[in-house]
């Protein structure tokens, strides 16, 4: 049993993935009430603690919590804010004391591995200097480092979300080689494989638990509904009737270049007006500012659609107001990154024990 601690947990979206990878899972960190809720729901038997990870505390009560049990993976995703400010020869300045916590994490519990995720800026962050040097403090604490941008699509996500992965095996484990590709572009699970079957709230807002209307109709929705018979979470947004006639003239793949003159002006930027393709993955899911549409129907997504769009099953309930939910759902690492990750490094760690 490979005892594993998720650091800056969130909802849990990573942690997730490594429980269905047979990960035992004792905690998640983090410090939004909301989202640790969320996390102790679905990560059954898991505890929450709502702290701050750069007191030293904090690290003798997650010892407490996990009742001294040795603590073989820690998985984190620690704000990375401050490096953009510091640069590399101010790495161990405060602003930096969320990321240099999971190295304190590691020097503390020296666990058989550890995995860091964190957004596809930092790999050339001052010329890749920063993750030159995160490299090196975990080399030096005696494990082998190795990163790589992995796109979640690759790994049976509907999504085109892009993240900058840390996987750390202590010496002893080996040298680590990430997981495969699964897809291409060429069979990429699309937007509408993963939400065709849903319903579509044209007419409803709908209810926090309702009932599927008909079969899943691909396998991928299949995999998401498992043997869950509730449909959580897919509550629609009640939009005025200025938003709904505007999102209609998005075309399908479109965004706010497609509006004619003088309609939409109010947000024209990258996302602004986003209207998905069914044929493709979505957009990276964002926290819920409104910019995206689902590819047929006149409104913003569910919670539950995001969620599919993540990969979160559809057993996994999200608690909280809405706009906590949405923030939830966007800030997670996709679940099925998470279960391939999880299931590669797995191998190395039994082979040795």
């Amino acid at each position: 049993m490979i005892n594993t601690i998720d650091l800056f947990a969130g909802c849990g979206g990573l942690s997730k993935g490594f429980l269905d990878a047979g990960y035992n899972v004792l905690l998640g960190v983090d410090n939004n009430d909301a989202a640790l809720q969320t996390f102790t729901f679905n990560h059954h038997g898991a505890k929450a603690l709502n702290a701050d990870l750069s007191n030293d505390a904090t690290f003798e009560t997650i010892e407490k919590l996990v009742h001294n049990r040795s603590i073989d993976m820690i998985i984190a995703g620690p704000p990375c804010q401050g490096f953009s400010l510091t640069g590399p020869r101010n790495f161990d300045d405060p602003r930096n004391k969320l990321y240099l916590a999971v190295f304190e994490a590691v020097r503390r519990f020296n666990p058989k591995a550890f995995v860091i995720e964190n957004v596809t800026g930092m790999a050339t962050l001052y010329n890749g200097q920063i993750k030159k040097e995160i490299i090196r403090r975990f080399t030096e604490l005696g494990y082998n480092v190795i990163s790589a941008i992995l796109c979640a699509a690759d790994y049976g996500v509907p999504q085109i979300r892009k993240r900058l992965i840390f996987v750390g095996l202590r010496k002893e484990f080996g040298e680590f080689k990430f997981p495969k590709p699964l897809f291409t572009s060429k069979n990429y699970i699309t937007c509408a494989e993963a939400i065709s079957d849903l319903p579509s709230r044209e007419n409803e807002l709908g209810i926090e638990q309702d009932v599927y209307v008909g079969a899943p109709q691909t396998e991928y929705q299949r995999k998401m509904r498992g043997t869950n018979d509730v449909l959580y979470n897919h509550v629609a947004t009640s939009h005025s009737q200025l938003v709904k006639d505007t999102i209609a003239l998005v075309p399908e793949g479109g965004n706010y270049k497609n509006l004619p003159p003088g309609v939409g002006e109010s947000r024209r930027f990258h996302e602004a007006w986003t209207r998905y393709n069914g044929s493709k993955p979505s957009k990276t899911i964002d926290t819920g500012h409104r910019n995206h549409f689902h590819y047929k129907y006149n409104r913003v997504p569910t919670i539950r659609e995001n969620a599919r769009l993540q990969s979160f099953p559809d057993d996994f309930v999200f608690l909280g107001t809405k706009t906590q939910q949405n923030r939830q759902v966007g800030n997670a690492v996709p679940p099925l990154l998470g279960y391939h990750l999880g299931i590669e490094i797995k191998k190395y760690i039994l082979q040795k024990d």
